[in-house]
């Protein structure tokens, strides 16, 4: 294989990274819509609309402040910061400022119920769809593991035999889709569980992930990346805690 992937039409070169970036999002909702209309939104229209707009801008601020904060060195050294921040983003750091805008943006229009179902599904897509973008690119984009000698190591694009921590991550997102799609099936969860479950399980997989991926690491052991997922996780800490009485009722569906 040889990397970046790319198609030709004419004399422009268009890479498949900047296709599934965008697919991602349109294929992501458009599945929401369909999922929403699919079922009996809680919510109001209108508080829907604000919740949305809230995790929009609470990821774009998020994805670009984690990102920017990714390499320390590289941030110290950039002559126009602004514009630094602004060309690196993150998915995690995406997913804890969404979480935020909308926890945010409910405390503001007064909607108490939880917001996050009918987003988990359709995040779990879009984001699968994005990560076979980043296998796409190889080594040409940081989204590439570390050297290692196990037997499905490959090279992605500079002769070093690597994990592929992408394909990693697309595995995981499946078996968590397919995971949750199952706990939701045998048994009643509480609003709001499935996307809580999304958070926690993803939160936790790249926190571990990030230990076989080449980055800055701070004096702890830890990258910016790895932080950010900790103190998500600390956010749902209470939930990690008391699993039966938060999320899931004592009522199980018959299998």
């Amino acid at each position: 294989m040889h990397f970046p992937f790319s198609i030709h039409i004419g004399s422009t070169t268009i890479l498949w990274h900047t296709i599934t970036e965008t697919l991602g999002i349109f294929v992501g909702f458009r599945y929401f819509l369909y999922l929403r209309k699919r079922s009996v939104d809680t919510i109001d229209s209108n508080n829907r609309i604000w919740i949305v707009i809230g995790a929009i801008f609470g990821s774009l601020i998020g994805s670009r402040l984690i990102g920017g904060l990714e390499d320390i060195t590289a941030l110290q050294n950039a002559f126009n910061k602004p514009l630094y921040f602004y060309q690196n983003k993150t998915v995690v750091g995406g997913f804890v400022g969404g979480l935020f805008g909308v926890e945010l943006m409910k405390k503001l229009i007064k909607e108490a119920q939880p917001s996050g179902d009918l987003f988990t599904y359709p995040m779990i897509l879009a984001l699968i769809i994005g990560r076979i973008g980043c296998f796409s690119m190889g080594i040409y984009e940081e989204t590439y593991g570390v050297p290692t000698t196990l037997a499905w190591a490959m090279n992605l694009g500079d002769g070093v035999l690597r994990h592929p921590v992408c394909l990693y991550e697309i595995t995981f997102l499946i078996t968590l889709w397919v995971s949750i799609a199952q706990i939701d099936k045998h048994f009643t969860l509480a609003n709001g569980a499935k996307y809580k479950l999304f958070m926690m399980g993803y939160l936790l997989f790249r926190l571990l992930l990030d230990f076989i991926k080449p980055h800055y690491t701070f004096s702890i052991g830890l990258s910016t990346i790895q932080l950010t997922c900790l103190a998500g996780l600390v956010w749902y800490a209470r939930y990690i805690l008391k699993p039966k009485n938060l999320l899931i009722t004592a009522t199980i569906k018959a299998i």
